[in-house]
């Protein structure tokens, strides 16, 4: 009897966007695999497993896995053996890169939307303690504005 699950964690898994999963059991360039599968990158899944809960037996657990993180991987990189790759076409690519960029300009704009915000409203509070401040500086306590008084003393004239 052999060990069965020694010849999977011997074998590198490529599933094609079809639905054909290719097995190799031999380690190959990303390259390679663009080259013989044209239009397409090669990306890498990493299993996400949920975490375990009170309310879904062990079995239903293994079973349901998901795939929400995917790596593309460059033209130099090496598939490994005992790791799952997708072919991801180049349309898939593009579309993915550009909703990432909208979403980064959407984030600044926002970031420089709040910037501006903080930055209008110190400029206020500034104005606010600038003018509280001459208040205090320039209102007596009636609460009039005082003018300039010189305080000299008087000096009598003598012998005129």
């Amino acid at each position: 009897m052999g060990n069965c699950q020694a010849v999977d964690a011997a074998a590198l898994v490529i599933h094609h966007p079809g639905g054909k999963q290719q097995r190799m059991y031999w380690s190959i360039s990303a390259a390679e695999v663009m080259q013989i599968n044209p239009g397409h990158y090669v990306s890498l899944i990493i299993p996400i497993v949920p975490p375990t809960g009170d309310h879904l037996p062990e079995d239903d657990i293994r079973r349901s896995v998901n795939f929400t993180r995917v790596k593309l991987l460059r033209p130099t990189e090496t598939l490994l053996l005992g790791h799952a790759y997708r072919l991801v076409t180049t349309e898939e690519v593009l579309r993915v890169i550009k909703a990432k960029k909208t979403a980064n300009l959407e984030k600044m704009k926002k970031n420089e939307q709040d910037l501006e915000k903080t930055e209008k409203k110190t400029e206020a509070q500034k104005k606010n303690r600038v003018s509280r401040n001459q208040q205090r500086c320039c209102l007596g306590s009636s609460g009039r504005h005082k003018s300039w008084r010189p305080s000299l003393q008087s000096i009598s004239e003598v012998g005129a």
